[in-house]
């Protein structure tokens, strides 16, 4: 009993930790949640006793379940309907006492699209060598590869990253002041203060799952999103309640009808802090953890 116990401390301590690498690896909170439990079990019948690092052990049964999950759900992405969106989470969620900014950038929507586009041993080498700051033994251990094969596959994927990275550190003034501009074109139509905030080939994203109304085709360019956002977001959003808060680690709008979140809205920025990507997700399977945490967050 003792024994048990001593394990389920242990876990618990690298409990938070764990869900933000499954998370990072799978972009969803609920299979990350599964994946962290059944990290938990295959935890709970090992032989304690000849685990030299509790941690690494830990953190390479989830890393090896999560590419296992990540690769069963690649096929259904490949089926989505519209746009694939990474499941929004409110920060607090994976605060952790070693959150740093290598963490927290590395939480985005932004990024984790980035992360989206690598084969799931190139993400898992990249999140435990770069984010995480695992040796490339460690990390060529947890995917059962040599490290030779672990150093190109890191190289690999941090080129990729690199090419694809749109993600930039953003002082909370100006992300404020994005919210607001945006806020301001929902509830009251006038667009003119998020025109000026806008890149040139700023993009628009939505993810429905297919199962409420939503644009399907990714829109391109400032004029086109200005038009969407005053002629159909308005229109269908105003009389919603919408408020800014924490999400993915940036500032972020949610709106609520009837008391439940129907859409969050985050960003992208370029070098110019200017939005560069506009991520809406609108799916309810995914905003189902955003109403529970609701009751837990403050509406700031």
């Amino acid at each position: 009993m003792t024994q048990n116990l001593e394990a389920n401390k242990v876990f618990e301590a690298a409990r938070p930790m764990l869900m933000g690498l499954a998370y990072r690896i799978l972009g969803s909170a609920a299979e990350a949640e599964d994946v962290v439990q059944d990290t938990l079990l295959a935890w709970m019948s090992a032989d304690h006793e000849k685990v030299d690092r509790a941690r690494n052990w830990l953190a390479t049964v989830c890393t090896r379940k999560a590419v296992d999950t990540l690769r069963s759900a690649r096929h259904a992405r490949t089926n989505y309907v519209g746009a694939w969106l990474p499941e929004p989470i409110h920060t607090q969620v994976l605060d952790t006492p070693e959150s740093e900014v290598a963490l927290s950038e590395s939480i985005t929507t932004a990024f984790l699209l980035v992360l989206e586009r690598l084969a799931p041993k190139e993400r898992a080498a990249f999140l435990l060598r770069d984010v995480f700051a695992m040796d490339y033994g460690e990390v060529a251990e947890s995917l059962e590869i040599s490290e030779p094969a672990c150093r190109k596959l890191v190289s690999r994927a941090r080129a990729n990253v690199r090419r694809g990275n749109s993600a930039h550190k953003v002082p909370r003034a100006q992300q404020d002041e994005l919210v607001a501009a945006f806020n301001t074109a929902i509830t009251e139509g006038s667009t003119d203060r998020l025109a000026g905030l806008l890149s040139h080939d700023a993009t628009l994203s939505a993810d429905s799952g297919g199962k409420v109304v939503a644009i399907r085709e990714t829109l391109e360019g400032a004029t086109e999103i200005l038009a969407f956002v005053e002629n159909v977001l308005s229109p269908a959003w105003q009389a919603g309640e919408v408020f800014p808060t924490e999400i993915n680690s940036g500032r972020a709008l949610i709106v609520r009808e009837q008391g439940c979140a129907v859409a969050v809205v985050s960003f992208a920025y370029d070098s110019a802090f200017n939005a560069s990507g506009i991520f809406i997700m609108r799916n309810p399977d995914k905003l189902a953890r955003i109403d529970k945490s609701l009751q837990l967050t403050p509406q700031s």
